[in-house]
């Protein structure tokens, strides 16, 4: 019996195939331009930077495009998350948003295999997980065919993300995100956007004016 192999797309089938822009619009725009709905995103930086409170901030901001759960594996259900979401104003998002307390990943993966599974998820941070590279594209293959976006929050070393498994993430998604002194740096294959974004503005106009 012959092996089964994937199909071929002539040129008119690709400009033929639809995606799922989102329509982002001010500042969102200006950072990250127009993602697909199935993009990929790495945030990543030093500790006490602000990359947790980007994440909030951005998971926030995509309740307006679908459901968003955050994983949180780092600190759970705490008093820190606790403050994060009452500084960003999110108690009247009702079930648009989810905390997840340090869901693993095998409950993950059913979770997100549901029919009405969130749109967004976001995994805090990337050395919790414990899972390898076999299980990082496992869950990336079932967020494409679902047509569903990921974003992986990662602790740095320098300015690297920091161990061999985040390093490979951001190698592979279509957002790099660097935060340093309150400001969300974007790279990657971005599709407009390219500005930095302000996480906290009085916190980063101190940082950077010590700096420079």
């Amino acid at each position: 019996m012959s092996k089964k192999i994937n199909r071929a797309y002539s040129v008119s089938n690709v400009l033929s195939k639809k995606f799922n822009p989102l329509s982002f619009s001010g500042d969102w725009e200006t950072t990250l331009g127009t993602p697909d709905k199935a993009f990929s995103a790495i945030i990543f930086g030093g500790s006490g930077q602000g990359k947790t409170e980007a994440a909030i901030q951005f998971a926030k901001y995509l309740t307006n495009f679908g459901k968003v759960a955050y994983d949180s594996l780092e600190q759970g259900l705490s008093a820190t998350i606790q403050s994060a979401l009452i500084r960003n104003h999110m108690e009247n998002l009702g079930n648009s948003f989810i905390l997840l307390d340090r869901e693993p990943f095998d409950d993950l993966i059913i979770r997100m295999s549901k029919p009405k599974s969130p749109d967004f998820l976001f995994i805090d941070s990337v050395q919790y997980t414990r899972i390898n590279r076999t299980q990082y594209y496992q869950l990336k293959e079932l967020m494409l065919k679902k047509g569903k976006g990921i974003i992986w929050i990662s602790q740095a070393k320098g300015k690297e993300p920091k161990g061999a498994l985040a390093d490979d993430i951001r190698y592979d998604v279509d957002l790099k995100l660097w935060v340093e002194g309150f400001k969300l740096f974007p790279d990657g294959r971005l599709n407009g956007g390219g500005e930095p974004f302000v996480i906290f503005p009085k916190r980063a106009a101190n940082y950077w004016k010590e700096i420079i």
